[in-house]
């Protein structure tokens, strides 16, 4: 880990704040193909954009809210880099309201990650950084992150269509949305 910055331990991750040392490991993330797939059709995300965009916004978010932005995610005891949790807010400079996302390398797909590193940031949004209300948003057709999201606390809320430069496979089906709001979650006991 370095010296980066940890802002969240959970039972087998640390999730901390990304560094200009993360560049490579991005654009290795980004460059697999099935990783991209619900959010590109597949195609990588160019190394000049992750250096020189992507990471130049994860850290001036860290600037503005502090304990909201993306957070850098591995395995904890030394292992490797396994992706991202998005935990930010969906309006400039309001709080009550944040988007909830994850990316992870195939490898750590299956393992209970994504569930567990997105309840964690649940609780700690509802518990300690005064979010009112947790969204996130998915291709119809990716099960799997729906799964996650169901796992996490969070209810299905609408389908919906975008209009995208280039559609991709499943496209056709819309997007959903699924949300849990701090009454929500506190009256099942504060748990996902």
């Amino acid at each position: 880990m370095g010296d980066a910055e940890v802002f969240l331990v959970t039972g087998r991750l640390v999730l901390r704040r990304f560094t200009g040392a993360d560049v490579d490991a991005l654009v290795e993330l980004d460059g697999d193909p099935e990783v991209m797939r619900y959010l590109t059709g597949g195609t990588p995300s160019a190394r000049e954009w992750v250096a020189g965009v992507l990471v130049p916004q994860y850290l001036a978010h860290y600037r503005r809210y502090g304990d909201l932005g993306w957070w850098a995610v591995e395995e904890r005891g030394g292992g490797g880099f396994l992706g991202w949790f998005e935990f930010r807010p969906t309006e400039e400079g309001v709080r009550a309201e944040v988007e909830l996302g994850y990316r992870l390398r195939r490898a750590a797909w299956g393992r209970g990650y994504a569930t567990e590193g997105a309840r964690a940031l649940v609780r700690r949004g509802f518990t300690g950084s005064g979010v009112e209300r947790v969204v996130a948003y998915t291709m119809a057709v990716n099960a799997a992150s729906r799964r996650v999201m169901e796992k996490s606390g969070l209810s299905y809320v609408r389908t919906f269509h975008e209009d995208y430069p280039e559609a991709i496979p499943g496209s056709e089906h819309g997007e959903v949305e699924y949300a849990v709001t701090a009454e929500e979650w506190w009256a099942r006991g504060g748990a996902g």
